[in-house]
C-alpha cells in the first residue's frame, strides 16, 4: 500500500467515525431546548451531512486498497495484523450497506434495526481498523531497532546493484 492510499484510508475512517459519533452523541445524548424541536443540536443536519459525504470516500479508499494490500495479504496468508484486518473487512459491508439503507427505509422497527447495525458495525470497522494499524506500527518498529541505519529503498527503475556501490 502506497502512503496516498494509507493516508486516504485512515484519513476517511477517521472522518467517518468521527462524524458519525459526534452525529451519535447529538441525536441520543443531547435533550433539545424546545420541546417540539425536530433536531438536538443547530449543529446536527451539518454533522450529517459530512458523515454522508465522507463515507463514500471510505469505501472509496478501501476499493482502491483492495488489490494491493487486502487481496494480496489475503492470498499470501500474512500472519501479522490478519484477524484485525478481516474482522475490519467483515464488519464493513454490513456498516456499508446499512448506512445506505439507512437513508431509503421508512418503516420504524426496520430503521430502528439498521441503525443498530450501523453503529454496531461502525465501532467494530473503527476498533478493528485501529488494532490493525496499532499491529503494523508494532511490527516497523520492532524491525528497525535503535542505532540502525535508515533503510534506503530504490527508486523505480534504479538497478538494485546501484545502491550496493558496486559498479558492475
Amino acid at each position: 500500500m502506497n502512503p496516498f492510499q494509507k493516508w486516504l484510508l485512515l484519513g476517511s475512517s477517521i472522518a467517518t467515525a468521527v462524524t458519525g459519533v459526534v452525529y451519535w452523541w447529538m441525536q441520543h445524548m443531547l435533550t433539545p431546548v424546545d420541546e417540539w424541536a425536530v433536531i438536538n443540536h443547530p449543529l446536527q443536519p451539518l454533522v450529517l451531512k459530512l458523515h454522508i459525504v465522507v463515507a463514500p470516500v471510505l469505501v472509496f479508499a478501501v476499493g482502491l486498497v483492495a488489490a494491493d494490500h487486502i487481496w494480496k495479504h489475503l492470498r499470501g496468508r500474512v500472519r501479522p495484523g490478519r484477524n484485525s484486518g478481516v474482522t475490519s473487512l467483515v464488519a464493513l459491508a454490513p456498516m456499508v450497506l446499512s448506512g445506505y439503507l439507512i437513508q431509503a427505509v421508512t418503516h420504524a422497527t426496520v430503521l430502528a434495526v439498521l441503525v443498530w447495525l450501523h453503529v454496531g458495525t461502525g465501532v467494530l470497522y473503527a476498533v478493528a481498523l485501529a488494532v490493525h494499524v496499532e499491529v503494523f506500527r508494532r511490527r516497523r518498529l520492532r524491525r528497525r531497532q535503535p542505532g540502525d541505519a535508515p533503510v534506503r529503498t530504490p527508486e523505480r527503475g534504479t538497478p538494485v546493484a546501484s545502491l550496493s556501490g558496486s559498479s558492475t
